[in-house]
This record gives C-alpha cells, structure tokens and sequence, in this order.
C-alpha cells in the first residue's frame, strides 16, 4: 500500500502524537538536513534575512519540508553561490501520522472495510506550525535580498496552505535590529558564537567578567537608538507630505494652464 496524500493529514486536529517508548516503530523523518549554505558564515557576513512564514493553522510534512530545502539550496546556490547564503529550515516534524492499513489489492475476494475510527499504526512524521510561525529563514548579503525572496517564493510552492514572505528588521539570525547591533558592536559588547551573537551585559562582578567587562555608564542606552529611530521616521513623513504637496500643486497648475488655452 502507498504512501497516502499530504492532503489526508492537512489539519491539525488531534493532540500532538510524539515518538516515545509507547509509540515506537516510527520510520525517520524525510529531512534530515536542517542547515544549508554557508553554516559556518559569521554573523558580520550576511546580514540581510528573510523569513518564510506560515499564514495557516496546518500540518506539513517531512516531504514537503525536503523538497522546499532543495528547491532553495539549488536556487541560491546557482545565483549567488554556495558560500553566499545560510539557509535554515525552522520546523521541525515531531507529530507522528497513523494509518489503519487494510486489503485492497486484487489478491482480495472483497474489499475491506474495516473497523470506523481505527487507531493505526505510524507511518510517517509532519510538523505542527501556527499562524505566524517562521518555517525558514535565509540570511545572505544586502545585494542578494532578491534572490533571497525568489527562493522562499519557490518554496511556498513545495508547501500547502498560504504563507508570507518577510524581510527581517533583525542582523542576520541575531535578535538585535541593525541600529543596535552596529552600536554594541562599537561599544564591544557583542561576542561572536558563529551565525549568532550574544549580548554582555553591564552587571555582575568585574573579576568574573575578566577583559569582557563592561561599565554601565560608557554605554549608550537603547532608549536613544528608539528615539533616534523616531526622528528619522517623522523627518521622512514631513518629506514624503512635502512631496505629495508639490506634486498636487504642480498637477493643479497644469491643469490651470490647460483650462485657460
């Protein structure tokens, strides 16, 4: 008997069924790689992320979860090469599917039916994703974010239900948005673990902290990056309300000059 549809297992409707001692035969999991690309880039290398989201309550399967990492490996890696790229797939497939496996090949004198609500028995494993939920990211260079989209635009077509394709605010796979990151970084409180950085606070005792130290009142409170940040947006507002104003003014001036000839 084959492998039944994605669409069969679809929706989340059941608690989560896991692997455990009690549930046990359960095949591995289509993927198996997790990580593509350049995985050992620093986080100084590629900045720009961008995130493929779900926009569905839904299960997808290991299958899918491959075949959208291979579609976005040889893409990225024909356009901007394998080292220009980090590429991470963020679901991960826990949920075991069941199956009440009956006759229904010719060998059979009469179709089975079966008992209804059967409990079955593994075959295969999905993952469980929510509204919002990121199912990979790709972190790649400024002048690459195209390339980046394209390549979550030909994923969604591996996946079912609707996703979204957003441009992070944050460095790379950091929490820290690129105005904080580039001010701790010249503040020196940021240590480099890979495609990830951690943050050193300003507390504890400066013995434990050794060359790491860092004092509270060299450093520039986040507050000011916030305040900063508003500044800019409310000087592009005025800018953008000043040339719509000019752009409306010269249109009525044109069309003043029309109406008199």
């Amino acid at each position: 008997m084959g492998r039944r549809p994605a669409r069969c297992y679809r929706y989340c409707k059941d608690k989560p069924y896991i692997k455990s001692r009690f549930c046990r035969g359960v095949p591995d999991p289509k993927i198996r790689i997790y990580d593509v690309g350049n995985k050992w880039a620093d986080v100084d290398l590629l900045p720009q992320c961008v995130h493929l989201m779900s926009d569905e309550k839904e299960q997808i399967s290991a299958e899918c979860l491959e075949a959208a990492r291979i579609v976005v490996n040889k893409y990225m890696s024909t356009q901007v090469g394998k080292d220009g790229f980090h590429m991470r797939i963020r679901a991960h497939p826990f949920h075991v599917l069941r199956i009440n496996k009956m006759l229904s090949c010719a060998g059979a004198d009469r179709l089975q039916t079966g008992m209804r609500h059967a409990f079955g028995k593994p075959i295969g494993l999905i993952a469980r994703v929510r509204i919002g939920q990121i199912l990979m990211s790709i972190r790649t260079r400024p002048g690459d974010k195209a390339h980046a989209i394209e390549a979550c635009r030909r994923a969604g077509y591996k996946i079912p239900g609707r996703q979204k394709i957003c441009i992070a605010k944050e460095w790379g796979f950091t929490k820290f948005s690129w105005d904080e990151y580039k001010l701790y970084k010249k503040q020196g409180r940021l240590d480099h673990e890979g495609a990830h950085a951690t943050w050193r606070r300003a507390h504890g005792p400066i013995a434990k902290a050794g060359k790491k130290a860092v004092l509270s009142y060299e450093l520039e409170r986040k507050s000011i990056i916030q305040k900063n940040a508003a500044e800019k947006a409310a000087v592009e507002k005025a800018a953008a309300i000043k040339a719509a104003k000019a752009a409306a003014a010269a249109y009525q001036e044109a069309m003043r000059k029309r109406n008199q000839a």
